[in-house]
């Protein structure tokens, strides 16, 4: 029998199985008379998490926020409704799932019980044909989770299963990076799911929600990106799909605690501070100027979207070479997406689940009781008698009409929940964005890595290749560590742990069985 590696560090979660990647040698601190100075260009989930790593190791660190709130495309902002009350708006619903080990050290470092965070009983999924998924009683522990999953499914008929190519799913088996790009990254999600020949209405259900989650088409995403994903939630890890959420809206949980902790160590952070440009200089070091300043830094870390990181490297000609150039030049964006919430002056039935995703309902992919679950939108109905519900819509066509939109999106949940047929739209906002990174087919080579060519300018966000099995949030937040690490090792520093999910089958007998899709 082998003997399983000890490790000094506490598990992240209840997967036994979790990898630990060990933080690199160094120092504890820097020489607080001579520390290094770190630039840091975006104030989201990867931009926090590079300049916490720096900051936490005594390296000076000034953050860079073109927007007046830091969080990306998780920040918050004051808006006054019709019936006089402030609230918060932001782009949304975000499932902080048990496999985001780096995105919760990072938030552990302000709340280390995550009381902050709260457990959603279930994540439904129903389709218009009437067919409803749930996740609640769904094993957590591979390979019964998939096994459970499709026996407590009504999506799944015994002579639909009988229909599967089991050949062509048996890749799902053995997810490995970046192995997996290299075999599937060609091939689209829906050309891989007919492959595969799935029940159209647990293909619905099962796959094309998650891949909507990437904010694109199935047709249009990297069929790699969904076996990932697929590994991450159901065969890579023993965490299963059940997820929390902010109690709170996101400044007030998350970012604005994060800020003084890093203020107090010593931080810059600037926001509405766009940056202009970067000069890497011929003896080392860089310059920053953003517009009212500039500023010489030792490294930089570039942690924005992906439009303002072309735009910003395309202004900036002394960084990487020609070749890395052109691939940042040729990053794509998601199609639009649209955020709709609602003000209600009514409640929904008291049997509405805090988050419910659908499919077969227009343009619909998912609704959110924001009242169930976050102390604002609690607040808001408690006093007014009302409900605070969410509408999201993604992978909208280029040419599509927002008011359009809007008013479909209305009445499909008019649908879904019937209750809100006579209800009375309190106020409402609407957010329509496009900036998502596109994971498209056969894109996996242009995307950065946290290395450049250019020595001390490191790459973090949510599209960054990071040879780990990371997605999403999670990949932001790793990317920023795994950035800061870069940094901390060039300068004699220790760097930060690391935790992903399982890196390949969950077992001897998947990876055998998935050898056999390759003939090996």
């Amino acid at each position: 029998m082998t003997q399983r590696t000890r490790h000094p560090l506490p598990r992240p979660g209840r997967d036994r199985r979790a990898r630990l990647l060990p933080a690199g040698p160094g120092a504890l601190r820097a020489d607080p008379a001579m520390p290094p100075h770190a630039a840091v260009v975006g104030g989201g989930i990867a931009g926090l998490a590079a300049a916490t790593a720096l900051t936490e190791r005594g390296v000076r660190v000034t953050l860079y926020e073109r927007e007046a709130q830091l969080g990306g495309r998780l920040a918050g902002w004051p808006t006054r409704l019709a019936d006089t009350s402030t609230v918060t708006m932001s782009r949304g619903f975000h499932a902080f799932f048990p496999q985001y080990y780096n995105l919760r050290a990072l938030l552990r470092r302000t709340d280390p019980a995550l009381s902050r965070l709260t457990g959603l009983p279930d994540y439904p999924l129903r389709h218009a044909s009437g067919a409803c998924d749930s996740f609640r009683h769904v094993p957590r522990t591979p390979p019964l989770s998939a096994l459970g999953f499709v026996a407590l499914s009504p999506s799944f008929q015994v002579r639909d299963l009988a229909g599967m190519n089991v050949r062509a799913a048996l890749p799902l088996l053995d997810v490995r990076v970046p192995e997996v790009y290299d075999r599937l990254d060609r091939t689209s999600a829906h050309d891989f799911l007919e492959a595969i020949r799935f029940p159209a209405a647990a293909r619905h259900l099962a796959f094309e929600v998650f891949s909507r989650s990437f904010f694109a088409d199935p047709r249009l995403l990297s069929a790699a990106e969904m076996a990932l994903m697929f590994h991450i939630y159901f065969l890579g890890s023993a965490e299963g799909l059940l997820f929390d959420v902010p109690t709170e809206p996101f400044p007030q949980a998350l970012w604005a605690p994060l800020a003084r902790y890093l203020t107090r160590r010593g931080a810059d952070l600037r926001t509405s501070a766009a940056v202009e440009a970067v000069t890497a200089l011929p003896d080392g070091g860089f310059t920053v100027a953003d517009g009212t300043a500039e500023e010489h830094h030792d490294a930089v870390v570039l942690a924005t979207d992906l439009a303002p990181l072309r735009a910003l490297v395309a202004r900036s000609e002394t960084l990487g070479d020609e070749p890395w150039r052109a691939r940042v030049a040729r990053l794509r964006t998601a199609p639009a997406f649209l955020v709709s919430r609602l003000w209600l002056d009514r409640p929904v039935r008291d049997d509405r689940p805090g988050f419910l995703g659908t499919s077969g309902y227009g343009p619909l992919d998912n609704v959110s009781v924001l009242d169930r679950w976050e102390g604002e939108a609690a607040r808001w109905a408690a006093r007014t008698g009302g409900s605070v519900l969410e509408l999201h819509a993604y992978a909208l066509p280029g040419d599509t009409s927002r008011k359009t939109r809007q008013k479909e999106l209305l009445g499909e949940l008019h649908r879904v929940y019937p209750e809100t047929c006579t209800a009375r739209v309190v106020d409402s906002r609407q957010e329509w964005h496009a900036d998502c990174p596109l994971f498209p087919v056969g894109g996996y080579a242009d995307r950065p890595a946290v290395h450049t060519p250019t020595p001390g300018l490191v790459v973090a966000g949510d599209a960054v290749r990071t040879g780990l099995p990371v997605a999403l949030m999670e990949r932001a937040a790793t990317s920023g560590f795994l950035a800061a690490n870069t940094l901390l090792g060039r300068w004699g520093l220790r760097g930060h742990p690391l935790w992903t999910v399982p890196d390949g089958g969950r077992g001897a007998v998947l990876r055998r069985a998935a050898r056999l899709a390759d003939g090996r």
